[in-house]
């Protein structure tokens, strides 16, 4: 494979801090990189060496003639005015990139619903990201940089881009080297042949020997990278285990009285002092602790069949959802951006009122909220971390301890310097693990989680989930996140048009049902290329099957409808029988909410079908 670019024993200092150093690496044709590490770890400092953006202090960069690169960064940036289709492709005429099939391809993966002369700044935050990764991805670049291209995008839009950059840069005979840094596991294990991990510096003791960070490789994705760091970590425990051994017996030996000691001889001295100098620097690991549950009674949450549209708008986000929230459950939610998540917490949480239908919440609920922005924290900006964490309690009982906010705060994560910073300075990372730990000082029984792994890195999505694993309340996640979802969740669902549907099949389940849908369609003045044009208008034999699809869909959710009203009708039945008539009236009203989604899916149904026999006449 052709060598592309390399570093040998870089080394950069900002200040009088090392930032990294001895860095050397390697990029060829086909080879995938991930790039993880923690945050203000020095990956951001580590793609300014290979781009050129940043020159190394020591050590050396090497570049193939010609190379091209193209680079995505984390935080877009378009000129006022823009029109998407100028953002990508600038001046080009349609018919230079309309032929391209795989230009082609990255407008149907990722601006299916897009206008080509909409201008930038009317587009959201996901589309917006789309419009940046489709950019960086149509330069003629060799090699390709992205920096959290997975940020903003659903399910559905991180399937797509790591089966297209599989294509691009694998194969047989791959041209080209891919660097991507992100925090999504399941990218990184779908995508990379190879790990970079930024192990950061180091203050040294009392901060006045401060150690550059480095960089370890590993092969494979991310399962392979973390059984590899276990290994090595084995590894290192062994030979610290040794280590110490031999430094118990010479610290022994030199303290066996004045007299002995200046009689020993000197190498023995020297070798201890050695053993001492020896020490290694300690991994900066970050502890998240499980604080105690309120109790939780039989009922949490439920959703009687409810309705609910912003205002203005012409149809409603959430129609005839029905949901019930039982003690103790995990529940991941799916879906595509803006197909009603968060509008979804919001009524669970009750910061958004339904038209119709009823929310009933149990008595012994104590509910907090991690939504997608830290703005919560903005009140407490010009607080300091420790502070931040006072005000919520100044001691939090964890396990049999008892933790001042101070320890919990180095429990957390910070360092002494980062305890005693301002809130409105810290990272989005450091905002995200203390947004985290306010809420759960609290001690709440129900969780509502709103994409929890933004701004995290890899370690600290360990760590919380690890957190998060054995926290015995109601856990509700939204993410996009699978290797979370996966992981956290024992019961899976999706928010599709306007309802929520159980997914048993799990994450493969939505993206096989996600596959089978056909994109919206954008539209475009690609008329000159006839192929752009067959991309942009499905035949008419090709609609007449999706909708045959969906009739099919709607009849497996009636089928299920009708299984479910069956066993309401023997509830009711039964609690008739035990004059229990509370429990009826709350049977009989989840019967009635039943019965108007199943009529409401009759209607669906009727017009799917409809729309088969027009297609196919």
């Amino acid at each position: 494979m052709a060598h592309l670019l390399g570093l040998q024993q870089a080394g950069i200092t900002l200040g009088s801090r090392p930032i990294l150093g001895d860095v050397s690496v390697n990029l060829e044709d086909g080879v995938r990189i991930g790039v993880v590490g923690p945050n203000g770890g020095g990956k951001t400092t580590l793609l300014g060496m290979m781009t050129g953006a940043i020159e190394p202090d020591a050590g050396i960069v090497t570049r193939q003639r010609d190379v091209g690169i193209a680079q995505l960064a984390q935080a877009d940036s378009f000129p006022e005015g823009q029109t998407v289709r100028d953002t990508i492709h600038g001046k080009d005429a349609t018919h230079v990139w309309a032929g391209d099939a795989h230009i082609r391809r990255l407008h149907a993966g990722l601006l299916p619903d897009i206008e080509l002369d909409t201008r930038v700044g009317e587009l959201s935050g996901g589309q917006r990201r789309r419009v940046a990764l489709a950019a960086t991805l149509c330069e003629d670049a060799n090699i390709v940089i992205l920096d959290e291209p997975t940020n903003h995008l659903d399910i559905d839009g991180i399937t797509f881009l790591a089966g297209y950059l599989n294509e691009r840069f694998g194969g047989n005979r791959p041209e080209g080297a891919l660097v991507a840094v992100t925090h999504d596991r399941w990218f990184l294990d779908a995508v990379c042949t190879r790990l970079w991990e930024v192990v950061p510096g180091t203050d040294g003791p009392g901060g006045r020997d401060p150690q550059p960070g480095h960089v370890e490789t590993y092969e494979g994705g991310y399962a392979a990278y973390i059984l590899q760091r276990a290994e090595r970590e084995r590894q290192a425990a062994l030979a610290a285990e040794k280590r110490n051994n031999m430094l118990r017996k010479e610290l022994a030996w030199l303290r066996r009285g004045a007299p002995a000691r200046t009689s020993k001889p000197r190498f023995r001295i020297d070798a201890a002092e050695a053993l001492i100098a020896d020490e290694p620097a300690p991994r900066d690991t970050m502890e998240l602790t499980a604080m105690a549950t309120s109790r939780l009674g039989k009922k949490v949450i439920d959703l009687e069949g409810i309705t609910f549209t912003y205002p203005g708008a012409d149809r409603p986000v959430l129609a005839a959802v029905t949901l019930r929230l039982a003690p103790g459950e995990r529940l991941g939610i799916m879906g595509p951006n803006g197909a009603g998540k968060s509008s979804l917490l919001g009524v669970l949480s009750g910061e958004l009122t339904p038209q119709s239908g009823r929310v009933k919440r149990g008595k012994t609920v104590q509910l907090a909220v991690l939504d997608q922005n830290t703005r919560d924290l903005d009140q407490v900006a010009d607080l300091r971390v420790v502070e931040a964490v006072s005000q919520i309690a100044l001691r939090v009982s964890v396990g049999k301890k008892e933790l001042t906010a101070t320890q919990l705060v180095e429990r957390m994560g910070f360092t002494r310097e980062r305890a005693w910073t301002r809130v409105a300075e810290i990272s989005g990372g450091e905002r995200r693990r203390l947004q985290l730990m306010r809420l759960l000082m609290a001690e709440p029984n129900v969780l509502l989680l709103d994409e929890p792994t933004n701004d995290l890195d890899t370690d600290t999505l360990a760590a919380v989930e690890d957190l998060l694993d054995s926290w015995p309340g109601t856990l509700v996640v939204v993410s996009h996140d699978r290797y979370l979802l996966e992981r956290l969740t024992d019961r899976q669902m999706a928010v599709l048009d306007q309802g929520l549907r159980d997914l048993p099949g799990g994450v493969d389940q939505y993206v096989q049902l996600r596959e089978a849908v056909p994109a919206p369609n954008a539209a475009t003045d690609a008329s000159p290329s006839n192929a752009a044009a067959d991309l942009q208008s499905p035949s008419r034999s090709a609609r007449a099957r999706e909708a045959q699809k969906e009739a099919s869909r709607i009849e497996r959710k009636l089928s299920k409808a009708r299984t479910q009203l069956e066993r309401l009708h023997g509830r009711q039945a039964k609690e008739s029988e035990l004059g229990d008539f509370e429990a009826l009236a709350d049977t009989s009203r989840e019967a009635a909410s039943l019965q108007d989604q199943i009529d409401a899916w009759e209607e669906l149904w009727l017009e799917a079908a409809e729309a088969v026999e027009e297609l196919q006449s």
